[in-house]
């Protein structure tokens, strides 16, 4: 939602993209949450609603500080976009607990691949895009992204092997497990 605001005319002009791509955000993000509360239960229902609200607060206030307070466009510009920065670094660098995990495991199944690269293509294209014309509060952010993503995609590079011969071993545990717990008793099989 901070990167829809940042795109109005009256924040940063002649972001047409930046609004209108972000807004499409918005709206399927509305439609996801939405289905979500439907068909949650109490406790995640309460949790996700109170940080809807806690989100909804945020960017009214800041809203409503940038377009009231502030009347410079460039000032605008700076207030949105460096809280843009904010938490489009917050977005990239969340997986980083995960990389953790792959490292110390040395097994990659709790960072799909296919995050990895969507998160990849993501900073790829808006850092391509912040480049014409040149946009810092969108490239920063962005060009950090994809530098994280990289390392993402080396780690499942550098660990896609051997997870394969860890889930192969479990595989071949559990065989074993379930054929030593079988007992054969006057040619009928039974159960320990």
């Amino acid at each position: 939602m901070v990167w829809t605001l940042y795109g109005l005319p009256m924040v940063h002009p002649d972001s047409v993209l930046v609004v209108t791509i972000n807004g499409s955000g918005c709206v399927i993000e509305i439609i996801y949450v939405t289905l979500f509360l439907i068909y949650s239960d109490g406790n995640k229902r309460l949790k996700v609603l109170m940080w809807l609200v806690v989100e909804l607060v945020f960017i009214a206030a800041l809203t409503f500080v940038t377009l009231s307070l502030v009347h410079d466009v460039a000032k605008r510009s700076a207030i949105v976009g460096t809280t843009c920065i904010v938490f489009n670094i917050m977005m990239y660098v969340a997986p980083l607990a995960v990389m953790k995990l792959v490292i110390m495991t040395k097994s990659i199944e709790y960072m799909p691949l296919s995050i990895s690269l969507a998160s990849f293509g993501n900073g790829v294209a808006w850092t391509t895009y912040s480049l014409l014309p040149f946009d810092k509060f969108i490239t920063i952010p962005n060009g950090i992204g994809t530098l994280f993503s990289v390392a993402q995609l080396i780690l499942y590079a550098t660990y896609y092997k051997s997870t394969k011969m860890q889930i192969a071993a479990r595989k071949a545990n559990k065989i074993e497990v379930d054929l030593s717990q079988v007992v054969v008793a006057n040619g009928n099989k039974q159960s320990k």
